[in-house]
């Protein structure tokens, strides 16, 4: 069937005739356009369409460490070998360290525990933005790096 300017009505008995549906692809468009064809096979179409779309899609895995400010070096390197397992798979890394009571008023500690952190991950991410406190806690973010 080839294509044309046809009023509904005839549209509808062209449809009709066939057997077949009369869609509405474009109604904004001057004149509306529309397509002879089954329905159902249109909206198994479009599902199918909407499947391979959301397959196609990548999912951000988010992994979270976590640390106290007075971390020693054995569970450092520990947490550290955890994140670059976790970069090299392609996931994001949250890292952040958890000041409970009175260990607030370590911050410092905080900062340059996550500092370090980054700069021996620099080979495989990313940092987002510097530490920032949220809370009680003091968080960065280290995307890996596109390979």
């Amino acid at each position: 069937m080839e294509g044309g300017v046809y009023s509904i009505e005839d549209a509808l008995k062209l449809a009709d005739q066939m057997e077949l549906d009369l869609i509405e692809i474009s109604p904004k468009a001057e004149p509306p356009v529309c397509r002879i064809s089954d329905y159902s096979k249109f909206l198994y179409d479009q599902k199918k369409k909407q499947k391979e779309l959301k397959a196609k899609q990548s999912k951000i895995v988010l992994k979270e460490i976590r640390f106290g400010p007075n971390t020693d070096e054995h569970d450092f390197q520990f947490k550290l070998n955890h994140a670059r397992k976790f970069l090299e798979e392609g996931a994001k890394v949250k890292a952040y360290v958890f000041f409970k009571g009175r260990t607030i008023v370590f911050k410092e500690r905080g900062k340059i525990l996550l500092l370090k952190f980054v700069q021996e991950l620099e080979d495989l991410g990313t940092l987002e933005s510097m530490p920032k406190m949220e809370g009680k806690r003091m968080m960065i973010f280290i995307n890996p790096k596109k390979t």
